[in-house]
């Protein structure tokens, strides 16, 4: 047995953002492993099967691990960021035969007795969770979910009580909370993914449950999609950055019959739902989905045309790391004369860090809520951060 404590101290997020605000584990992260301590004893004895959903950088995977001497923890993690800091932190502690990476589904849950879940903001997202659970865990099955205080919502008890029979908060400490879950009951046909036809483009959308926005057109998207005839006419090869559903990605393949796009998105649900979108849409022959962190894995210009609604939070916290990321990697990404369209809130200092990491800047658009900006590789060289 470990101190838990000195791991907890030792992880890192990278290759996420790393910054003095942001953090690798928090006090959710320690109170789930304090109340399910005893859980996590006796499955440990008796060889049962734990499984760890939303596992932000290892710190319930490697933290259950190392204090319960635990092996063969299956772990589901949506972000594929996630995913590749629990590894190295898996490496770096001399823990990485402890576990294995799994989608969301039987081979996950099939007969698990204990799971440990960070409670998803998404409240769809926490009910394709909890529906997974109820239909291939154990019926004898102990969930121990819990997050930020600031984040949990009584709808939370409400989404996980269609899937349990007992749904029971625990005293909060330090700001977190946990629900203690167990009890499934029967379960019919999944209701996930969802399906939506958007009218007013005409776009079928499926969407896994933590899938950003749903069947949902999302605000900024759709004031991009108001730009969409102007976005570089002569493009072969387009990214859609950051893909969510895959909407951009369907609009720009519908729009010119030449063209073929790449929506990319490191989340796990995402790149499932703008694959299930591209096939909805009949674009499967043009549109390709692949997982990634801010086309890290896309070759050097490659790309005539990037377009992207950045995220403004990383976590828990208001933070432009993501953004930045993604527009250096679109300097690398595009060809010379390539255009990067992007979205972004009115507040935020995008252009300025655009313009330095990609080329010349114009705002195309503006409303009350949104800017777009075309950006133009190769009228100067784009620099890092």
């Amino acid at each position: 047995m470990r101190d838990v404590e000195d791991l907890l101290e030792r992880l890192r997020r990278y290759p996420d953002v790393e910054a003095a605000n942001l953090y690798a584990v928090d006090a959710a992260d320690r109170l789930i492993l304090d109340v399910a301590a005893v859980a996590l004893t006796e499955a440990a004895a008796a060889r049962e099967t734990v499984a760890v959903i939303g596992d932000g950088y290892g710190a319930l995977t490697l933290g259950a691990a190392a204090t319960h001497d635990l092996h063969g923890i299956r772990v589901h993690q949506d972000l594929l960021t996630g995913e590749l800091a629990l590894a190295a932190n898996a490496r770096a502690l001399g823990l990485a035969d402890r576990y294995t990476a799994h989608s969301l589904g039987e081979s996950l849950l099939g007969g698990a007795t204990v799971v440990l879940l960070r409670l998803p903001r998404v409240l769809a997202g926490l009910a394709e969770i909890a529906e997974a659970i109820a239909r291939y865990a154990h019926p004898a099955v102990r969930v121990f979910a819990g997050g930020r205080d600031k984040y949990l919502t009584k709808a939370m008890n409400d989404v996980l009580a269609e899937s349990f029979s007992e749904v029971r908060a625990s005293r909060g400490r330090q700001k977190s909370r946990t629900l203690l879950v167990r009890g499934p009951k029967p379960v019919g046909i999944s209701r996930f993914p969802l399906h939506e036809h958007i009218g007013e483009i005409d776009i079928d959308v499926v969407a896994h449950g933590a899938a950003f926005s749903g069947t949902r057109l999302d605000i900024g998207t759709r004031f991009l999609l108001d730009h969409l005839r102007a976005m570089k006419p002569d493009a072969r090869d387009a990214v859609d950055l950051g893909c969510g559903t895959g909407i951009l990605a369907v609009a720009l393949a519908r729009s010119r019959p030449g063209l073929t796009v790449v929506g990319t998105d490191q989340s796990a649900a995402a790149v499932a739902s703008a694959t299930a979108t591209a096939a909805a849409n009949q674009v499967t022959d043009r549109v390709r989905v692949v997982r990634d962190d801010a086309m890290s894995a896309a070759p050097d210009n490659s790309a005539d045309l990037v377009v992207c609604n950045p995220p403004f939070h990383v976590g828990a916290a208001v933070h432009t790391g993501s953004a930045i990321k993604m527009f250096t990697q679109t300097g690398r990404v595009l060809r010379p004369g390539g255009e990067l369209w992007t979205v972004y809130n009115n507040h935020l200092n995008h252009r300025t860090m655009v313009e330095r990491m990609v080329g010349r800047t114009e705002v195309m658009g503006r409303n009350r809520k949104f800017t777009v900006t075309r950006s133009v590789r190769g009228l100067h060289d784009p620099v890092g951060t």
